[in-house]
């Protein structure tokens, strides 16, 4: 059976996340029905990462398994005209060996966190970011953002339902960013590593987003991050701002 990866967009508003759910509307499940419209039957889609319910991506990768030969750009076209209405585009396709899996051939996944800073409300970005009508400190975070690189014990910043086996990740990247809009401050958090645990990226945020606006000081991150417990960590971000935008590979399955 023919293999074939997908590199997929998609604005999570809608869905309840990547994974299937019986009944409810998820990412996982949509490209599912349209695989079914194409080859009868029931499909499996693994992803390379499952986002939460609200998360967006610009550069999530799935594979799939096919009994017909496809060329990559019909199977692409064909899938994006059986997605539609829905918010999700196969932006790229490509046929891949048959060990080669989305998951567990990664090594390396990068997000970007969006916060907006204005009083007005939003509109063309209503949904798409975090928005805060307060300023935030961006080289008092970053000092913050420091202490989280590197291996470590992430039990402060990690889901209380985080299923991974083990709470010792190696952050490689943790940027932030400010980008001056027309209308207002972007705040743009980049991260890579080569997997995260469940709610880390948010965790990260929303805690560093207490640095920002004064009510923790950098050394209360390197405090909570030490204590081991999640009880340690500040708020937990809304998903809005959140995006999956690489996937990285040993070889890069799409030219």
């Amino acid at each position: 059976m023919p293999r074939y990866a997908l590199k997929v967009e998609y604005h999570g508003g809608p869905f309840v996340g990547w994974q299937r759910q019986a009944k409810l509307p998820s990412v996982q499940g949509s490209i599912e029905s349209a695989l079914a419209i194409l080859e009868p039957g029931d499909h499996t889609v693994a992803a390379a990462g499952r986002t939460d319910a609200g998360v967006h991506a610009v550069g999530q990768v799935a594979h799939c398994d096919l009994t017909q030969d496809w060329d990559p750009f019909r199977l692409s076209e064909a899938l994006n005209f059986h997605l539609k209405p829905s918010p999700i585009s196969i932006v790229s396709c490509a046929q891949v060996n048959d060990n080669w899996h989305a998951r567990f051939s990664a090594v390396g996944r990068h997000y970007e966190f969006r916060i907006v800073c204005r009083r007005a409300p939003l509109t063309h970005e209503n949904g798409l970011v975090w928005h805060l009508k307060h300023d935030l400190d961006v080289d008092a975070m970053q000092l913050a953002a420091n202490y989280l690189l590197g291996k470590h014990d992430f039990t402060t910043f990690r889901s209380s339902i985080c299923q991974a086996s083990s709470p010792i990740k190696t952050l490689d990247e943790l940027n932030v960013r400010k980008i001056t809009l027309a209308n207002g401050i972007e705040i743009r958090f980049i991260l890579r590593a080569r997997s995260f645990l469940h709610n880390q990226v948010r965790s990260f945020v929303g805690t560093l987003e207490r640095v920002g606006a004064g009510a923790w000081s950098p050394q209360n991150v390197l405090d909570a991050l030490s204590a081991k417990d999640r009880t340690a960590c500040g708020p937990v971000s809304p998903p809005e701002g959140l995006y999956l935008t690489s996937v990285a590979y040993p070889e890069e399955p799409f030219s």
